[in-house]
């Protein structure tokens, strides 16, 4: 059984006030070749289809034209909200769609949607869990703990009805713990969305979305599979990819990934202006691609962006790296220390300790601790 998993599209989006509509219709016709070329038995789409909840007529044209085509290929495709979709859009239509093998969660109420595929050593089972927030499970399941994201999730899953001697995939988008984060996603304060990895122990691949960087959380088969493309400038350095699970007999699984190639990379550049627009600097690569310039004379350049533009015509973002800027930049650290309690601070050494955030019951300790220490000060 062979699986392409993807997510976060984000079709639609728009990166610095650049529209990635185009780069978004060249990196899904390279994935319908792919899709094409490995022939697999499902396609998994983990959710954030589009960018929006109410996403413009060409994103919904441009996936439209995507559904349409890995139909035509002959594969099922297994569909999920995300946090950035509207769970009740994408599941218009769901009941046409399964008459073209196009399966899509519906929104929430209490059961997942699980489909069963086929293959010589059995049954493997699809279970599409779309994405979660606490007060949808507690309209459900009233008196079963769903304060957090976690316990969401834990009630949820608790309700599915699976058979351990099958092979069990799961669709999920949640952010688990320990994954490494870019600058383009969005979470919330206190890390009351994320949950553990042990909450899969009973799945045999999980394919995972929200996390823009392709990465395992706990075992390998815990998987992010990351955006086909980069949507931030603190994702330059990765390469993305689209991920193939291929599921063999039960507890036999491997994991590759192919490489995607945009139309439009994208790169952090550093220099002083005559560095980054001499010839020798900018002929190494594709002056098109998409950039941020970090500039380190002590002047500013007049009219720096229109200037470079010149050169570089995508260029997204314009910094300076000089005396002035850093001696701001230290002057803001010290405001935003002023500003933060002592909780916060202590709730930030304990991440960068442990690489994980605070729980709800260890914060509530902290802060009742610190609160008798403030007493003890003023006695």
């Amino acid at each position: 059984m062979k699986l392409i998993h993807l997510s976060d599209l984000h079709i639609g989006k728009r990166v610095n006030e650049f529209s990635m509509l185009e780069d978004q219709k060249y990196i899904l016709a390279q994935i319908l070749g792919i899709v094409k070329d490995e022939q697999p038995d499902g396609v998994i789409l983990a959710g954030d289809i589009y960018d929006k909840a109410v996403p413009s007529a060409e994103a919904v044209q441009v996936f439209d034209y995507f559904l349409t085509e890995l139909s035509r290929l002959g594969t099922a495709v297994f569909l999920i909200s995300g946090n950035h979709d509207s769970a009740e859009r994408l599941a218009f239509g769901s009941r046409l769609m399964r008459e073209s093998r196009v399966f899509s969660a519906p929104v929430y109420d209490g059961k997942l949607t699980s489909v069963c595929l086929e293959d010589s050593w059995g049954e493997v089972w699809i279970h599409l869990l779309p994405f979660l927030k606490p007060a949808a499970v507690r309209h459900v399941y009233e008196n079963e703990p769903a304060d957090t994201s976690e316990e969401a999730v834990s009630t949820a899953l608790s309700h599915l009805n699976l058979d351990p001697q099958k092979r069990n995939v799961l669709a999920a988008h949640q952010f688990v713990t320990g994954a490494s984060l870019s600058e383009s996603e969005e979470l919330a304060v206190g890390g009351l969305d994320q949950i553990r990895a042990e909450l899969f122990e009973p799945f045999d691949y999980v394919a995972l979305g929200h996390i823009h960087s392709p990465q395992q959380v706990g075992r390998e088969t815990i998987r992010y599979c990351g955006t086909p493309l980069k949507y931030s400038f603190s994702e330059a350095g990765q390469q993305k990819s689209v991920t193939v699970a291929e599921l063999r007999e039960k507890g036999n699984i491997q994991v590759r990934t192919i490489p995607l190639k945009p139309l439009h990379d994208m790169r952090r550049l550093r220099g002083t202006y005559l560095e980054v627009t001499a010839k020798s600097f900018y002929e190494q690569f594709d002056r098109e691609d998409y950039v941020q310039i970090t500039l380190t004379d002590e002047e500013d350049v007049p009219d720096g962006m229109q200037k470079l533009r010149v050169v570089y015509p995508n260029l997204m973002r314009l910094e300076y790296d000089n005396k002035r800027t850093r001696e701001g930049h230290l002057i803001e650290a010290v405001e935003r220390l002023e500003e933060k309690t002592g909780l916060e601070l202590f709730e930030e050494f304990y991440e960068l300790q442990n690489n994980s955030p605070m729980s709800e019951r260890q914060r509530a300790f902290a802060g009742k601790l610190m609160e008798e220490i403030d007493k003890e000060r003023e006695v």
